[in-house]
């Protein structure tokens, strides 16, 4: 087997299968082992030089040997060495019965009438291989018609929907654990201790200056009424940290140097500051903001509390005619 791949080819495949399960194995994240671990990359060249010498140390032993053998032994070992293998062998028959043709000698056999030219036609046998999968698109023509034109199976369009729709959970799913995708659509209150530490770290660290330490306000608006210049509630101070305030004045945009969980985290912990009395609170601006959300939820819960109490002052009308 090793005289019928040269070692040319042999050098290549061994040395590229190492490098392969090194890539597999090594945890490199988005780079190259070799790239991301230099070590990695001399140990593949130590593995690159070691195959180069084992040939060569392999083919300088055979040539030794051969030279000292005698005439007859080299006659021997070159008859051997120019032996065709049971594999080739094996592979040239299986592809002569795959083709199913006559040999040129035979062709005098199956030559039709058919003379065009000069040019005549010979009534070859069509190839197996082309035969059974000709019987093989017919078998699975008629499965596939049963199935999804029969039994009316989910067809491509169908399936697509069903992964896509999956897709989609999988990514809210992922969402929930990564926090650093949220955006002004899907942002939340967040309301977990180590959350609101981080919004308070980075409020004092960029936000004091202008709302105070205690949100009261100073250069910026008061963060502690209910009046807010750009909308209340965590999507509208998300969007206003993200995008800056009005144009040509009020604070800066801050998404080139916050993440958007740090300005989610900044944002909820603003919001803590509702209720709060600051010690120099300065007078409110902009309108007061009232949360929709909020509203519609008492608006329901007073609807189905009306309606409740007309059900139950229908039930006992019907209970007094009753007994009238």
């Amino acid at each position: 087997m090793r005289h019928l791949i040269p070692s040319y080819i042999r050098v290549p495949v061994v040395f590229f299968t190492i490098a392969a399960l090194v890539e597999y194995f090594v945890d490199s994240g988005d780079q190259p082992a070799f790239i991301e671990q230099p070590l990695i990359l001399l140990f593949l060249l130590l593995v690159l030089l070691v195959l180069i010498a084992i040939e060569g140390i392999v083919g300088a032993l055979d040539n030794i040997l051969y030279q000292s053998l005698n005439d007859e032994g080299k006659a021997r070992y070159d008859a051997q060495r120019n032996k065709p293998s049971k594999l080739l062998l094996w592979v040239k028959s299986t592809y002569k019965k795959l083709l199913d043709s006559k040999p040129i000698e035979q062709e005098g056999e199956i030559i039709l009438d058919h003379n065009y030219d000069g040019i005549k036609e010979l009534d070859n046998n069509l190839p197996p291989w082309w035969l059974y999968g000709f019987y093989a698109s017919i078998v699975f023509a008629v499965i596939y018609m049963l199935r999804y034109h029969v039994f009316n199976a989910d067809d491509q369009f169908a399936e697509y929907e069903i992964e896509y729709a999956e897709a989609n959970r999988a990514i809210e799913e992922y969402k929930k654990t990564a926090k650093n995708l949220v955006d002004v659509n899907t942002v939340e209150m967040l309301t977990e201790t180590s959350d609101l530490n981080a919004g308070k770290k980075i409020f004092e660290t960029n936000c004091v200056a202008c709302h105070m330490a205690d949100g009261g306000g100073g250069i910026g608006p008061n963060l502690t009424d209910q009046h807010w210049i750009l909308g209340g509630g965590i999507k509208n101070v998300f969007r206003t940290i993200s995008e800056g305030g009005r144009d040509g004045k009020g604070m800066v945009a801050w998404k080139t140097n916050l993440k958007p969980l740090e300005m989610a985290q900044v944002a909820s912990y603003v919001l803590q500051f509702q209720g709060t009395t600051p010690a120099n609170p300065k007078e409110p601006q902009g309108d007061l903001w009232v949360d929709d959300s909020v509203e519609k939820t008492e608006t329901e819960k007073t609807e189905d509390t009306k309606t409740q109490e007309n059900s139950e002052e229908t039930t006992e009308t019907q209970t007094v005619v009753s007994r009238d």
